[in-house]
């Protein structure tokens, strides 16, 4: 197979951040994908369903000419929430999730929840009214290994958190362990994962054999080699439970290169051509518009997207930007160390 023509994808798991870099990046990932779950880890936060709807407005005013970009936006948990704001901007259409990052595991996470009783209203009103939970599933105990904050998760925190709430719909994100990997297979249909890009590519060699690569570096760090091929089987086989969330997470160069350099790995420009190559490898490119374009979307209760996009492989390496120039400083785009030949060409 040369060519495949998909549905349009959704990316249900995005970093668009605000202002300069919004506007720099926001093309890169409305190029291919219809709509995206946009993360709300702003500074400062976006907590209510007011700070939602101005940053909708902020993003759609971003989107360049002749593009279709749906930004579906989400809120920020913190113990502070309230309730009765969650439901009232998930009942208006504007709010398709809330965030849960306990406090300190990742960018901008500080507003992050310590005390998981004092959400425990918040997610019982979420899942009377069907919002689904999206998790960054890590541990922050500093006495535990940073490679081991998922799986530890997993038992201290969200397992009890789905015990105690029953209905809640849940999405573990950014997954990168076998752990994670069988707990979602293990539940039922109100529990998904989604798989980044560059998880699918890269474990903890690239990061640190033969030097620091602080381009490979994100939270969820990248892991052993074995965590790596789950990810692909459950990405290529997954039967509908984990779908495409890329994790693009855009940061200035001066600020990956440096003595404390910030996570992320910025791929919204080269995923689905990264993706073609993956699905090929795994002899699974008859799944690839599943774990794109349908999955998502049916776990979070859209319809697929009406547009196409057409994949070609070719016999001349696909070529893109090394870096997007933004008002921030440049952004490097993931480079998965080896020729790509699929390319996204209509």
């Amino acid at each position: 197979m040369t060519r495949i023509t998909l549905r349009r994808p959704d990316d249900m798991h995005l970093h668009l951040r605000d202002g300069a870099m919004l506007q720099a990046v926001l093309p890169e990932s409305a190029r291919h994908f219809a709509r995206a779950i946009v993360m709300p880890n702003l500074v400062p936060p976006v907590v209510t369903g007011a700070e939602a709807a101005a940053y909708r407005d902020r993003i759609t005013a971003a989107v360049p000419e002749g593009f279709a970009f749906e930004p579906l936006m989400t809120l920020y948990l913190t113990e502070a929430t309230d309730p009765a704001d969650v439901a009232a901007a998930a009942a208006s259409g504007l709010v398709k999730a809330v965030k849960l990052y306990p406090a300190g595991a990742t960018t901008n996470s500080q507003s992050g929840v310590r005390d998981f009783d004092k959400v425990r209203g918040v997610l019982e009103r979420m899942a009377a009214i069907g919002l689904p939970l999206c998790v960054h599933g890590e541990v922050t105990d500093p006495s535990v290994d940073i490679f081991d904050r998922e799986a530890i998760f997993i038992d201290r925190v969200l397992e009890p958190i789905r015990r105690a709430t029953p209905g809640l719909r849940v999405v573990m994100e950014h997954i990168t362990t076998k752990e994670g990997v069988d707990y979602v297979r293990s539940q039922g249909d109100d529990m998904a994962g989604t798989i980044t890009t560059h998880h699918l590519i890269i474990n903890r060699n690239h990061i640190l054999a033969g030097g620091i690569r602080p381009h490979y570096y994100c939270l969820p760090v990248a892991k052993r080699e074995h965590h790596r091929l789950a990810l692909r089987a459950a990405a290529t086989r997954g039967g509908g439970r984990f779908f495409l969330g890329t994790d693009s997470a855009p940061h200035p160069d001066h600020l990956k290169e440096h003595a404390c350099g910030c996570a992320g790995c910025f791929t919204a420009t080269n995923t689905m051509a990264i993706l073609a190559h993956v699905f090929e490898e795994e002899a699974a490119l008859d799944r690839l518009e599943a774990f794109t374009s349908l999955d998502g979307a049916a776990f979070y209760g859209f319809a697929p997207n009406q547009g196409t996009i057409t994949l070609e492989k070719r016999d001349t390496p696909a070529r893109w930007p090394e870096k997007i120039d933004t008002g921030a400083g440049p952004v490097t785009v993931f480079d998965p160390g080896f020729p790509v030949h699929w390319e996204v060409v209509d």
